[in-house]
């Protein structure tokens, strides 16, 4: 065997000394990585199809052809939870037609699993997280927004595991309920101490913070109870007391571990930059939908733990 010039397309030519033959060495496993690459540029480059061609040199046809055998497939999930103690839950939707549901780990933000539903709810939730369970997983804590088919199913699975509330979603909503101007001197005085929550880093902040809610209940309580359920802004009002008094008991978690996180909003972040990557490549169909996110989540894992 000898070489014997190049191909077309610029790969060694070989020519058998016996038969005169020339071929190609093919290297399978090569292709493989390759046609990988190509897909994870795709997925986390926001290449198009005629921009990887040009790349590569191969066609669309099968540069298409690449990506969508690699949709019809799912990454590797984790199958030993047991390391991750600190959880993140949260969802998000997709322009009403399905929710993403998804676990970070808090340490090093990694995504550990995800979910895309139609609907969030405790019929969906549940089994998910059985299966988690059944691979190990037994967290201290999870940070969650409140969201009650989410509690429901954590309560019935880890009932020893801490609840940590999301404070910006409760500052966020209380003060969403409560108006940017409060029509009466109660919606105002919360407001104030809602905005304040998010700045919370001490114990000593804490029960500062608790105090004056108290004080604040002992005053305008009976004033928010009396008020007529036919104005918006008062059962608004009304929901906001409820909403701060459900929370209370696991607002501040994290002061005690500073392994948990007091809000969401790492994982918020991520299912930002999730939305703005599948926006390049609107159009999918449901099923490779969900295999992108699946993909998309995968590759980050691996950017983050220096795994390529």
């Amino acid at each position: 065997m000898q070489r014997f010039g190049q191909s077309p397309n610029g790969k060694q030519r070989f020519r058998c000394a016996v038969c005169s033959k020339t071929f190609i060495r093919k290297n399978r496993k090569h292709k493989r990585h390759q046609e990988r690459h190509w897909f994870k540029l795709w997925v986390m480059e926001h290449y198009s199809i005629r921009q990887l061609s040009d790349l590569s040199g191969h066609s669309p046809a099968k540069l298409t052809r690449i990506k969508h055998d690699w949709l019809e497939q799912s990454p590797p999930e984790c199958e030993d939870c047991r390391p991750f103690t600190h959880l993140v839950l949260d969802g998000t939707y997709f322009h009403k037609d399905g929710c993403l549901v998804t676990l970070m780990h808090a340490a090093d933000q990694t995504i550990l699993s995800s979910l895309y539903v139609p609907k969030e709810g405790f019929a969906t939730s549940f089994p998910w997280l059985k299966g988690l369970k059944e691979r190990g997983l037994a967290p201290l804590a999870i940070t969650t927004d409140g969201e009650r088919s989410a509690l429901r199913a954590i309560g019935a699975l880890w009932p020893q595991a801490r609840i940590q509330r999301c404070l910006y979603h409760i500052q966020h909503e209380g003060c969403r309920w409560l108006r940017t101007y409060p029509g009466t001197q109660a919606g105002r005085e919360l407001r104030w101490l809602l905005l304040s929550l998010t700045s919370i880093r001490s114990v000593k902040e804490r029960n500062r913070f608790v105090s004056t809610y108290k004080a604040w209940l002992g005053q305008h309580r009976p004033f928010v109870l009396s008020l007529p359920m036919q104005s918006k802004a008062n059962v608004d009002l009304k929901r906001t007391l409820t909403l701060i008094n459900n929370a209370l008991p696991d607002m501040f978690h994290y002061l005690m571990d500073p392994c948990i996180h007091a809000t969401t909003n790492a994982l918020e972040g991520w299912h930002s930059r999730l939305k703005r990557a599948y926006r390049q490549h609107a159009g999918l169909s449901q099923r490779h939908k969900i295999q992108f996110l699946k993909w998309y989540s995968y590759f980050e894992n691996q950017q983050k733990t220096n795994n390529p």
